[in-house]
């Protein structure tokens, strides 16, 4: 063959990459690349950076060959030449990290410091004594006592209130510091966006200048090999300096399919400690708590109610106050063991044999969508609202769980639910069109088949 082109055999091959790979990995490291030259022997590829060139070689050439093979037969090497017209790559050590202007608090993006998750409003028993206490210790002698300190447990059950507890302290003890609390997930994607942006040398002189390093939901590292690497050398030089590290999970670092084995023992290097879901006498001190912190007085016999009723999850406990005092709110009424039964539905009435297949039915009937579309990635208004619509009714009229009925709708996640619900109840106090729209589904759903 002569010279490559990129009208003739170019987007042939990057097309039959494509097919190879995820549209996130085609995205950040296929697209920009460019043709050279093609022969019969050899296809050069033309590359912005070192870094890709580098990173190509060692993930990604025996694809580059197989797709070279596929679209232009026989056995072409793959040769990468750098982009002359991109800028000379910045030096592979950032200069000195004091030299280096950044925040003194950092807080990852799109997540906020809930004001309420402090020590103070921790209510610690026998299940979470342990993970307290080494938060605790962490936060008055921060890189010394316990580094990593390593939380792991069920959803709902306080990790990110205590990751966040310290974080508060962390920022009034040590106000010149600098802290980073962000989720895993926030981590990688701020990764992939230097590495697009071939800046990857400011990337790592913001994260290993840290005072402290707030990591919530490490697990998702295991979805991203390039990001564990990063982080690997991220947690070394952070450790090495004394810095505060701390970690959530939902499982032990040993149980962490997917990560390599020497992140896990440096995970395990610290404290690793267990949070277990709370006992009856933990839930009630956990739901007066919550009680003390609305400034609202709810009667034992309401607080036990909701003990015995909701046993795995704080986060859900929270939930279940929430929904008896805005009930009784919407209705006028006191908070009585009643109206807690009526908001939760139990013991169960004929309303809480609705199924989610029949809301789904009657809730796309009446907005005009189709099932699908409430199960797919669409955020439009006119496909979130009544999705929030049947998750609130499957909230209303169903027992289950917020994880269940997340997993009818695409797999969404317990917040997506509560968020729907929330936002929904909302709506119908301060939109009486929305409130009789409802009113109308609830007694289209509650007398069909009979009831």
């Amino acid at each position: 063959m002569t010279l490559l082109t990129e009208t003739t055999v170019w987007p042939e091959f990057l097309d039959a990459i494509r097919k190879r790979v995820s549209q996130q990995q085609y995205a950040t490291w296929f697209q920009n690349l460019k043709p050279v030259s093609c022969s019969a022997e050899e296809l050069v590829i033309r590359v912005p950076n070192n870094f890709f060139k580098e990173w190509l070689a060692q993930n990604y050439l025996k694809l580059l060959q197989e797709c070279a093979v596929q679209v232009m037969g026989g056995q072409p090497a793959i040769r990468f030449s750098l982009d002359a017209s991109a800028p000379a790559p910045a030096p592979r050590e950032p200069e000195p990290l004091e030299q280096l202007p950044m925040e003194p608090v950092v807080i990852g993006p799109g997540l906020r410091l809930n004001e309420h998750y402090t020590f103070d409003s921790f209510v610690v028993g026998p299940s979470n004594q342990l993970a307290h206490a080494a938060a605790i210790a962490v936060s008055e002698s921060p890189g010394r006592t316990y580094n990593p300190l390593f939380l792991y447990g069920a959803v709902g059950l306080g990790k990110s209130h205590l990751l966040q507890a310290i974080c508060h302290v962390g920022r009034a003890k040590f106000g010149a510091r600098r802290i980073a609390y962000l989720s895993c997930e926030t981590f990688v994607n701020e990764f992939i966006a230097a590495i697009q942006r071939n800046d990857l040398p400011s990337f790592r002189a913001r994260y290993r200048q840290l005072d402290f390093l707030f990591i919530d939901d490490i697990q998702f590292l295991s979805r991203a090999e390039r990001s564990q690497e990063e982080f690997f050398h991220t947690f070394n030089d952070l450790y090495n300096a004394q810095k505060q590290i701390v970690i959530s999970s939902d499982q032990p670092p040993q149980d962490l399919s997917g990560l390599q084995e020497r992140l896990t023992s440096r995970f395990k290097s610290g404290l690793v400690a267990r949070i277990d879901p709370p006992g009856y006498e933990m839930r009630v001190a956990i739901l007066h708590r919550k009680a003390e912190l609305r400034q609202v007085e709810i009667p034992d016999d309401v607080i036990e109610f909701i003990a015995n009723l909701i046993t795995s999850n704080i986060r859900e406990l929270d939930g279940a106050i929430t929904k008896v005092l805005g009930y009784a709110s919407l209705l006028n009424k006191p908070i009585t063991l009643e109206v807690a039964r009526t908001a939760l539905h139990e013991p169960a009435s004929p309303m809480a044999a609705v199924t989610i297949e029949e809301i789904m039915r009657v809730v796309t009937a009446h907005f005009n969508v189709r099932v699908a579309d409430l199960q797919s990635k669409k955020r439009t208004r006119s496909i979130v609202m009544p999705r929030q619509v049947c998750m609130y009714l499957a909230r209303a009229l169903t027992t289950l769980s917020l994880e269940e009925i997340g997993g009818y709708f695409g797999g969404r996640d317990h917040s997506t639910v509560l968020h729907a619900e929330s936002k929904i109840a909302e709506d119908v106090r301060n939109n009486p069109s929305l409130s009789k729209t409802m009113d109308q589904l609830k007694q289209s759903l509650t007398t069909s088949s009979g009831r």
